[in-house]
């Protein structure tokens, strides 16, 4: 009898949820994203089912174009709270989940980075985490003095060093640097405090950091993408990884790539997990969940649905929508675009059938099905080696994760797939992954 792995379970909880028609469902309040009591419901619901974290996506600035005109005012992921400020609400009202959110390398600055992320690690007890992005929309551009978007391996490239240097300054205190001796007058031990002092291509950042180590050593960092950029990122410095994987095959090729990645960086396969992004439809029959997408699905505008593929696909305005889905003409997302395509070609798919899968689950996998027929999707992947854990994206909240709740998660637990209490009360204790040592106490 093979030993069963654990399954890491994150909850994203990005406006109302992951379908285009969220908003729109009977049972939803469209202002909840606005409000802290719509947060408040969601943190404590998943931190009493024991998810290892919160996952708040962000961009800074509106992804969604008035691109066919009317499709702007269609969408409700327009507007959204600052994810920091929300997440430090959160910190104080929870006390074992994860909180992790969404900052850009291109428009923001390592010391920034680090000291807010440092300080929410602290406030929160060591639960924070920061997922990388480089940034894609020209909308983003437009709001920090720049007409167009930086070119693409120039935000990598921007994006490897930016995330060295904000470990650099994580390390500039020693964890046993302050001492706090009253006798004798002396605050800290000054030899455990680093000066940075980096000088790079895109950075000069001198340091040290002004907040103290952190109670997990340094927060949990994130990525997603599967550029050969953002793989090199993920294995040197990531601890989780969210992929946007549809095929088990390709998931299991990437995951076994990425982790083959780890060794070169002295690292284990163990210190990253993948965890898959996925929205999960889910009734106590087929039919009942397939209803609950069927009635989503009904509310999707043809202006809104044909938004969602503008960045994916570029702009298919042009095509009758029952007609197959063409090449890619200048992808923002080059990734989401390979997927996209694929997936249309291998099921056939017209471009009103193609933005109907991606407005279901905001391009993400899309799974609806019986509690049993969901844990048996979930264990075939982990058992194929293409994932440590799920990115829970419900459709809607918080009626979605109720759901998931209810009827997936006694599923998993009987099957012993998912823990009953918190292993520790910081994020690294809970995902597994080691507390990473101080470069300066290494090398004396």
């Amino acid at each position: 009898m093979r030993t069963r792995k654990p399954i890491k379970l994150g909850l994203s909880m990005r406006y109302l949820g992951y379908h285009a028609a969220a908003w729109r469902h009977p049972e939803a309040d469209p202002g909840a994203a606005s409000k802290l009591s719509h947060f408040l419901r969601i943190a404590r619901t998943a931190e009493a089912a024991k998810f290892d974290m919160l996952f708040l996506a962000d961009g800074i600035g509106l992804r969604t174009r008035d691109e066919p005109p009317g499709a702007l005012c269609r969408s409700h992921q327009t507007a959204e709270l600052e994810p920091l400020t929300l997440l430090s609400a959160l910190a104080a009202v929870t006390s074992h989940i994860g909180l992790v959110s969404t900052a850009s390398t291109t428009y923001n600055e390592p010391f920034h980075i680090a000291r807010k992320w440092a300080s929410l690690d602290h406030l929160s007890g060591g639960r924070a985490g920061w997922n990388i992005v480089t940034s894609w929309s020209e909308a983003e551009a437009w709001n920090f003095n720049r007409d167009q978007h930086m070119e693409y391996d120039a935000r990598y490239e921007r994006a490897a060093e930016f995330v060295e240097v904000v470990k650099g300054l994580w390390d500039s205190w020693e964890g046993d640097a302050l001492v706090h001796d009253k006798a004798s007058g002396i605050f800290f031990d000054q030899s455990k405090l680093h000066v940075l002092d980096h000088k790079g291509k895109h950075f000069k950042v001198r340091g040290p950091l002004t907040v103290a180590r952190t109670p997990q050593g340094r927060p949990i960092m994130v990525q997603a993408g599967a550029s050969e950029q953002g793989l090199e990122i993920a294995a040197s410095s990531a601890d989780v990884v969210y992929t946007a994987s549809h095929r088990l095959e390709a998931a299991r090729d990437y995951y076994a790539d990425l982790k083959s990645r780890l060794a070169k960086h002295g690292r284990e396969p163990d210190h990253l997990k993948v965890m898959p992004g996925v929205t999960y439809f889910v009734g106590r029959t087929q039919e009942e969940a397939q209803a609950k997408l069927d009635l989503l699905n009904n509310l999707v505008e043809p202006e809104l649905g044909l938004s969602y593929l503008y960045g994916q696909m570029g702009d298919l305005s042009g095509y009758p929508l029952d007609s197959p889905v063409p090449e890619p003409k200048d992808p923002r997302l080059r990734s989401m675009a390979r997927i996209g395509l694929e997936m249309a070609r291998r099921e056939n798919l017209t471009i009103r059938q193609l933005y109907t899968r991606i407005a279901a689950g905001f391009g993400g996998r899309v799974v609806v099905g019986t509690p049993e027929s969901i844990v048996d999707d979930m264990e075939a992947w982990v058992d194929a080696g293409a994932a440590d854990g799920f990115n829970i994206c419900p459709p809607v909240l918080p009626m979605g994760l109720d759901d998931f709740v209810a009827l997936v998660l006694p599923e998993m637990r009987r099957r012993g797939l998912f823990r009953t209490e918190y292993e520790g009360t910081t994020l690294r204790a809970n995902l597994g992954v080691p507390v990473p040592g101080n470069r300066y106490a290494a090398a004396r």
